[in-house]
C-alpha cells in the first residue's frame, strides 16, 4: 500500500472510531422500532460473550442483511453437502438478516453481528473467532475488515459478487480507499460479465463468472402449493406490489383510483376499437408486500387513508384471506407464497431509484414481473428476464399499472410470461456448484 493509500485509510479509520457513539444512538433509535438492533450491540464493537476459538477451525460467512442472507443459505448448503462437519461463523449487519440466519445454524456453528469497521472493533473480532475463510456475499467490501484479514493471513473472498455501475463511481472517487481493499481480496466470483468488468477497475482479482447463486434455490414447495390454493379458490386475478419501499405503495393506490380500477364491484367489461382492454376491464385482488417490515403498520394506515379496507397475511392463519380491497404480506420469508398466490407482480424499489429487488424468485414461482426503470442493482438480472419474456420495463407506475392490467386480462399471455420465467429461472442454475468447486482448494488447506 502507497503512503497516500496509507494516510487515506487512517484517517478512515479515525472517522470510524468517531462514529461509534452515533452507530449506537442508530441503534438504540432503530430498535424502538425492531427490537432485534438492540441484540447485543457490544458485538458490533469486538466485544463477545461467546467462547474464544483456539483453533483455526471457523469458516466465516458474511451475508449483510436479509437477502444476502437467503443467498448466503444456498451456498451453506451447498457447501455441507461437500464438508458436512464444516463450522460456520455467521454475520450480519441488519435484524432481519440476523433473525433469517439463525434457521441456517448447525451445531458448532456462531453467529454475531458483523464489527464495526473501525481498527479495534476488526482486530478483536479476528483474534477473538480465528476464522481460516472469510466469504464475503455480494458488496460487503470493508477496508479496516481486509485489511484485519490480510495481516492475519485469513484469505477472503467475494462471492456472488456484484458491483453497480453507480457503485463503482463512487468507489473510484474513494480510489485511495477502495483500491487496496479490492485488490487485497484473495479471489472475487462475479455474477455476470458487467460485474466483472467493473470490479476489475477496482483491482478485485476476479477468477471466474458464475452467475447468480439465488438461481440455485427451490422456492417453498408447500408455500408454492398454498399459494395457487388460494388463488384458484379466489376465481380472480391478483396483482402484487412486491417489496415496496416508501413512496411506492401510494403512488400504486392513487394509479389505481386515477384508472377507476375497483376491486369492490367493477364495471362491465368493455373493449376499445384496437383490442386492448379499458381500464374498466380489470377485476383483482390487491396485494401489497412492504420491504421492510417495520412499516407494515404504516403502510396499513396509508391504505386505509386511501378508504380501502385491509386484510393482514399475520390475520390469516391456515385459511384462505379475508375479504377485502387489499391483502397486506406482513409476514417473513413467505415471498413463494405471495408469487404462487400472485398473477402479476410489480417490483418494488424500481419506481424511485432504489436499484430495485431481485426477480428471480418471482420468475422461478412462474410469476410475470413488471419493473420500472430503476433495477441498477440488479441491472443483469433484469435485462436478461425482460429478453426471456419473463419481465417487462416501463417507465412509471402509472404505465406499469397499465400493463398489469393488460396482462391480467389476457390469460393466454400471463400464462406465456410465466412460463417463460421458469424457463429462464432453470436455465441459469449451477453458480451454487462452480463456487463450491473454485473454493475447493481453500477449503482443502
Amino acid at each position: 500500500m502507497g503512503a497516500a493509500s496509507l494516510m487515506v485509510r487512517q484517517l478512515y479509520s479515525l472517522l470510524m472510531w468517531a462514529a461509534q457513539p452515533f452507530l449506537r444512538r442508530k441503534l438504540r433509535r432503530r430498535g424502538l422500532a425492531e427490537p432485534g438492533y438492540l441484540d447485543a450491540i457490544e458485538e458490533r464493537f469486538g466485544h463477545y460473550t461467546q467462547a474464544a476459538e483456539s483453533t483455526s477451525e471457523l469458516v466465516w460467512v458474511h451475508a449483510v442483511s436479509l437477502g444476502e442472507t437467503r443467498t448466503a443459505g444456498i451456498l451453506l448448503a451447498a457447501l455441507r453437502a461437500q464438508w458436512p462437519g464444516l463450522r460456520i461463523l455467521l454475520t450480519h449487519g441488519t435484524a432481519t438478516g440476523r433473525a433469517e440466519g439463525a434457521g441456517l445454524l448447525r451445531a458448532g456453528d456462531v453467529q454475531v453481528w458483523q464489527p464495526w469497521d473501525s481498527q479495534a472493533a476488526v482486530a478483536r473480532f479476528f483474534a477473538h473467532f480465528r476464522p481460516r475463510l472469510g466469504l464475503l456475499l455480494e458488496t460487503e467490501v470493508w477496508p479496516n475488515t481486509v485489511a484485519g484479514a490480510q495481516a492475519r493471513g485469513v484469505p477472503l473472498v467475494l462471492v456472488n459478487a456484484r458491483l453497480s455501475d453507480k457503485s463503482l463511481q463512487q468507489a473510484l472517487r474513494m480510489a485511495l480507499l477502495s483500491r487496496p481493499a479490492y485488490a487485497a481480496l484473495a479471489a472475487v466470483y462475479a455474477q455476470s460479465d458487467n460485474d466483472a468488468q467493473r470490479l476489475r477497475k477496482l483491482g478485485a482479482p476476479v477468477r471466474a463468472v458464475f452467475g447468480n447463486l439465488k438461481f440455485d434455490a427451490a422456492p417453498d414447495a408447500a408455500q408454492q402449493a398454498l399459494g395457487r390454493q388460494w388463488r384458484q379458490a379466489l376465481g380472480r386475478p391478483v396483482l402484487m406490489l412486491a417489496s415496496s419501499r416508501e413512496g411506492e405503495e401510494d403512488s400504486f393506490l392513487e394509479q389505481i383510483k386515477a384508472l377507476a380500477l375497483s376491486t369492490r364491484a367493477p364495471p362491465a367489461p368493455e373493449k376499445r376499437a384496437d383490442g386492448e382492454p379499458s381500464p374498466a376491464d380489470a377485476d383483482f385482488q390487491i396485494l401489497i408486500v412492504p420491504r421492510h417490515p417495520q412499516r407494515f403498520d404504516e403502510v396499513q394506515a396509508l391504505v386505509e387513508k386511501h378508504g380501502l379496507t385491509v386484510a393482514r397475511r399475520s390475520g390469516w392463519n391456515g385459511a384462505p384471506p379475508a375479504a377485502a380491497d387489499v391483502w397486506l404480506g406482513d409476514s417473513l420469508g413467505e415471498m413463494a407464497l405471495y408469487y404462487a398466490l400472485s398473477d402479476v407482480a410489480l417490483l418494488g424499489g424500481s419506481f424511485a431509484p432504489l436499484g430495485g429487488q431481485n426477480l428471480i424468485e418471482a420468475a422461478a414461482c412462474g410469476c410475470p414481473v413488471i419493473m420500472g426503470p430503476h433495477t441498477f442493482n440488479f441491472a443483469e438480472v433484469a435485462e436478461l428476464a425482460e429478453a426471456a419474456g419473463a419481465a417487462r420495463r416501463v417507465a412509471d407506475m402509472a404505465e406499469a399499472v397499465r400493463a398489469a392490467r393488460s396482462l391480467l386480462s389476457r390469460p393466454a399471455a400471463q400464462q406465456a410470461a410465466a412460463a417463460a420465467g421458469r424457463q429462464f429461472s432453470a436455465q441459469h442454475r449451477g453458480a451454487a456448484a462452480n463456487t463450491v468447486r473454485a473454493l475447493e482448494q481453500l477449503l482443502k488447506d
